[in-house]
């Protein structure tokens, strides 16, 4: 976090009065005596006279360049600070984002602000799977124009300015005579300069890593000729080793929440996310909501018959044919052993077909799969709309005990 004392600290960097005025008497008196003792009293005052003002500038010319290289001192440990701010905001506020996509534009919008001279700028994923980049977030970009071009990480500047190792940030001060070097098409390489209001002429790109791996790379670009140096270097390899730090919690925090909220076997929602998301649900006034409650008849049988891993296998199969039918649209979770449960937007008679059919493919499958089923409409009573469900599935439950003796 940013120091609470700094503003205090920067305004007592400098050099007092006292200070100065010592500084330069006692090396002036020390110089007078050696003068008098060594020269002539005619000519010492001359002497003296010439010593002082060649002193006195050069002392003048040392305290200007020592300050000029305290300020950039100063101002380089502003920026990292800001930088450490950036992503120590964005990992505590981690949990606000609803995706790792507006995790990275939110990032890559305080990384420009972070640099001076950058005014534009676009983080680039690379999908190992395909061999290709993906534009993911820009910042004063035309993103629709920028995934137009395909291009793979060896045609970056970032991989042929380091040999391939892409492990370091790279200064481009010449855009377009970098770019015409390149395999891209020409229309291509004019997207890539074009795609803001401005074209692009001078860029920092720096690799970024996580657990070893190139997880994609972070451009911050600028309208001028020559607008970066060393010292933006050196800044924008802090930003992105902060930058990999910060999107390695996001994710983790973000597998951490779905391990709370997804049951391991099957990946369905859990009963306490299904809990909870049931205060989320949009009732359409065109259509009911229904609590469907299903509850698989024969898994004990198929444990006993088969073994555990068998019954485990049905399980799972089970929940992805639910997943398949009613995902993403409607809430579906594992409410409990073989349990499952669904809420469901109507018409009734659809819900009922669908439930008919998943019926039959399930025990068409080797061994098959058996499952009883209530239906109950939820209004704005989810206990009672849930108890009438369960009571039904019950019901149908004995029936075909019934039936069955």
């Amino acid at each position: 976090m940013r120091p609470k004392n700094r503003e205090s600290n920067t305004n007592n960097r400098d050099i007092s009065v006292k200070q100065h005025l010592l500084l330069l008497v006692i090396p002036l008196l020390l110089i007078s005596l050696v003068i008098f003792v060594l020269v002539e009293t005619v000519n010492a005052y001359l002497y003296l006279s010439l010593v002082c003002i060649g002193y006195i500038i050069s002392y003048l010319l040392t305290y200007f360049i020592h300050k000029q290289n305290i300020q950039r001192l100063w101002q380089h440990l502003d920026q990292v600070v800001r930088i450490n701010d950036t992503t120590y905001e964005l990992v505590n506020l981690s949990s606000q984002y609803d995706s790792e996509k507006t995790f990275l534009d939110a990032l890559l919008q305080k990384a420009v602000n972070a640099i001076d001279d950058a005014e534009m700028g676009s983080i680039i994923l690379v999908d190992h799977s395909a061999n290709r980049l993906v534009f993911e977030s820009v910042v004063g970009l035309n993103i629709d124009l920028l995934r137009s071009i395909h291009f793979t990480l060896d045609e970056t500047f970032l991989y042929r300015k380091t040999e391939g190792r892409v492990d370091k940030t790279v200064l481009i001060n010449n855009m377009r005579l970098i770019n015409s070097k390149t395999t891209l098409t020409d229309d291509e390489q004019f997207v890539l300069l074009n795609a803001s209001e401005k074209p692009i002429c001078s860029t920092l790109s720096s690799p970024i890593r996580i657990d070893g791996e190139l997880y994609g790379m972070m451009n911050l670009d600028s309208s001028k000729m020559e607008a970066f140096g060393e010292y933006d270097i050196n800044l924008v390899n802090i930003l992105t080793s902060e930058a990999a730090n910060a999107i390695s919690l996001y994710q983790k925090s973000k597998k951490i929440e779905v391990m709370a909220s997804v049951d391991g076997l099957t990946e369905l929602y859990n009963r306490k996310k299904f809990d909870a998301a049931i205060s989320q649900w949009q009732h359409d006034p065109n259509l009911a909501s229904y609590v469907v409650i299903l509850d698989m008849d024969n898994l004990k049988p198929l444990n006993d018959l088969y073994g555990h891993h068998a019954g485990d296998s049905a399980l799972k199969t089970f929940a992805q044919s639910l997943k398949s039918m009613w995902h993403p649209d409607y809430l579906v979770a594992r409410y409990g052993g073989d349990e499952f449960v669904a809420l469901c937007l109507g018409p009734l008679d659809k819900l009922e077909a669908q439930i008919i059919q998943l019926a039959q493919d399930l025990s068409q499958l080797t061994p098959a799969i058996q499952f009883s089923y209530g239906i109950a409409q939820y209004q704005h009573d989810w206990q009672s709309a849930f108890k009438l469900a369960d009571s039904n599935m019950y019901h149908q439950k004995r029936l075909k005990k019934a039936a069955a003796k």
